[in-house]
């Protein structure tokens, strides 16, 4: 542990800041100008990663990935003549998209989700039962849908 409460091997990312209440939040500079981009509030740092990879990328263009702290999560149509109000919706969409993904993974409703798929009940492995029964539509987010 260090002095200032947190662990040493906790892995910092770019763009990332943890407020003291322990949610995530992400901002970012806007090029040739003194304004700050609020890319938004996360439950996890991975979330809030994302979504200042996708804002740096779109705003910066970079010539080299090794900036971004997830380069294999950016999406390869990703648009660099957005208008910063663009950017934003895009990165935190983008974060709220990881972050529902990383949240289900960590959450014990999910152990509990995969349990009763077992058991035959009407909610299992991220699907979703329509009321008449009859047919099962899977939930699948992506960071794509969200650019």
């Amino acid at each position: 542990m260090s002095a200032d409460g947190s662990s040493a091997d906790q892995r910092k990312y770019k763009g990332v800041r943890r407020r003291r209440w322990g949610k995530w939040v992400s901002e970012i500079r806007v090029p040739g100008t003194e304004g700050r981009l609020w890319l938004g509030l996360y439950s996890t740092p991975e979330a809030a990663a994302v979504a200042h990879d996708i804002a740096f990328y779109c705003l910066r263009r970079p010539s080299s990935l090794t900036a971004l702290n997830f380069p294999s999560m950016l999406p390869p149509h990703v648009n660099s003549n957005m208008s910063p109000k663009s950017v934003q919706k895009a990165a935190s969409d983008a974060g709220m998209a990881v972050d529902v993904q990383m949240i289900m993974v960590d959450s014990p409703m999910n152990d509990e989700i995969k349990a009763n798929t077992n058991d035959g009940s009407s909610c299992g492995g991220g699907s979703w039962e329509r009321s008449e029964g009859r047919e099962t539509e899977t939930l699948s987010i992506s960071i794509e849908d969200y650019l």
